[in-house]
């Protein structure tokens, strides 16, 4: 006979995962390791097709379409498991701090480690449940019956106000899929949902960090001294923004003390999940810096572990707004302020580089554009959220920076990754406003606006092509950048040619 749980506590979920296979730590960590799944199937995403998502989905976004059919026989089979199973956890939480546009989110699962995931990363509940998550992580179904890629599926039913995720132990799906809803949803209510970081400052100033994994969100939005919103997902109205989750999920590979001081504490500590993490079987110590499993290790914890967290998960508008890339060609500044249409340019291109070695394949550094910065999260046409942008730009006069967390001195292989001190230094002198008065220079190629000077830094620095040694090199590589970034424009169609105006000039 199954057992029925609901709303355990983090120490009962824990010894119960412990009993499901899952470690602790020397420091009281949850331990788990994932399988073949380290990080998200971006191939097995799919949306039920209905008379409304067939208009209003982006399906050209790797989203995938599943009849109503295949997904009722699908929900009957996973519910059928969860019944069979030995324990069912039902955790009843929400995803939005703003009481007026969260979310109620009922995670249905028979593994306590995805339980405590789901009370580490989303809010108390505030909402009724709206949407259920059925979670059957050891399941995997007959790919020629549902007319699936394989028999792994993350499917989402608007209609049935329903999520099913099947055949991956990668928690994230668990949260993904929740800002896939809400970023569905929140655009009809006038309010931006945004793949990114916020800091406060003790002054009330808001800090928005767009990037993608590894640009380095979460690590500039935990920065000592600030006040945490949250570390990756939000929504920005005129009321100002809040954040969608109770917790982070932050990328562990080599994590340390010395850098990344809060997020090192959080993650070693009773109450915290840690995925794919080395850890030695003796002496109970994990190893951030071993990528054995993959670099994609995780650590989820509550944002109450981090010092000075914003506890009602909201703030003002923004006074800053970050475009973090990791250029891995050594074109981009470490730094460059944006005009209203550049800052609709670069978010719709939501650029950053993959390096050799980091999927198969990939020998050379590759240009990776994500619209909006989270592309596999936005369900509708990233001009939806583009104007949104522009809208609130519009209004609240934000001031939007271009920062480049990448190469400088040549490209990877040639030249070095900024250090984070120097990233640092530059947020943290825009945080208190002490570029006021800088002056600027124009870039030839991409049209942003350059600063002459950072207090703390050397001027050299600020102008990528003077840190190459081969000018002409860096001239050639610019272009071919450039033409990117164009090429990745035109393929949004008629919508394009209002964009490509603030993009690279050739």
């Amino acid at each position: 006979m199954t057992e029925i749980l609901s709303d355990l506590s983090r120490a009962n979920l824990i010894e119960r995962a412990i009993k499901e296979g899952a470690s602790l730590t020397q420091d009281g960590a949850l331990l788990v390791k994932t399988g073949k799944f380290t990080g998200r199937a971006a191939k097995d995403k799919y949306v039920v097709l209905s008379e409304e998502t067939s208009t209003t989905v982006c399906w050209e976004n790797e989203v995938s379409k599943m009849t109503p059919e295949n997904f009722g026989k699908l929900k009957h089979i996973v519910i059928k498991h969860l019944e069979n199973s030995s324990t069912q956890y039902f955790m009843h939480r929400s995803v939005g701090a703003d009481s007026n546009f969260a979310l109620g989110i009922c995670l249905h699962t028979n593994s306590a480690s995805h339980a405590l995931f789901a009370l580490n990363m989303f809010r108390p509940k505030i909402a009724h449940s709206d949407f259920t998550i059925l979670h059957a992580p050891d399941l995997e179904v007959d790919k020629t019956e549902f007319d699936t890629k394989s028999g792994t599926v993350i499917v989402t039913s608007f209609e049935e106000k329903m999520v099913i995720i099947v055949g991956t132990r990668y928690a994230g799906e668990i949260k993904k899929s929740a800002f896939s809803l809400m970023n569905y949803i929140l655009p009809t209510k006038k309010t931006l949902p945004m793949h990114s970081g916020i800091s406060m400052t003790k002054d009330q100033e808001v800090s928005i960090f767009f990037g993608l994994s590894g640009t380095g969100k979460t690590t500039l939005s935990t920065d000592t001294g600030l006040c945490l919103i949250g570390d990756d997902e939000h929504g920005l109205n005129d009321q100002g923004v809040f954040n969608f989750e109770g917790g982070c999920y932050a990328k562990t590979y080599k994590l340390a003390a010395v850098t990344e001081t809060e997020i090192f504490k959080a993650s070693n500590r009773f109450g915290t999940l840690l995925e794919n993490v080395m850890m030695n079987p003796e002496t109970r110590t994990v190893d951030f810096f071993d990528a054995s499993i993959a670099e994609n290790g995780r650590s989820s914890y509550p944002l109450e572990f981090i010092p000075d967290y914003v506890e009602s998960g909201k703030g003002p508008t923004p006074k800053n707004i970050f475009f973090l890339s990791a250029d891995a060609f050594g074109i981009l500044p470490p730094v460059a302020k944006l005009n209203r249409e550049q800052a609709m340019f670069y978010f719709l291109s939501g650029y950053t580089a993959k390096l050799a070695g980091t999927e198969m394949g990939v020998v050379h550094p590759q240009a990776a554009f994500s619209a909006c910065f989270g592309a596999p999260f936005m369900l509708r046409h990233a001009a939806v959220y583009v104007d949104l942008l522009g809208h609130y730009l519009d209004q609240l006069k934000t001031n939007v920076w271009l920062i480049n967390t990448g190469w400088t001195g040549g490209a990877y292989g040639v030249g070095e990754r900024f250090p984070l001190k120097v990233t640092r230094q530059i947020i943290r002198e825009i945080q208190k406003n002490g570029l006021a008065g800088t002056q600027y220079s124009d870039d030839p190629v991409f049209g942003f606006a350059i600063p002459k000077s950072v207090p703390g830094l050397d001027e050299q620095v600020l102008v990528a092509k003077s840190t190459w040694k081969d000018k002409s090199a860096y001239d050639a590589e610019a272009k071919k950048l450039a033409q990117m970034f164009i090429k990745n424009c035109e393929k949004f169609g008629s919508d394009a040619q209002k964009f490509l105006k603030a993009g690279p000039k050739l």
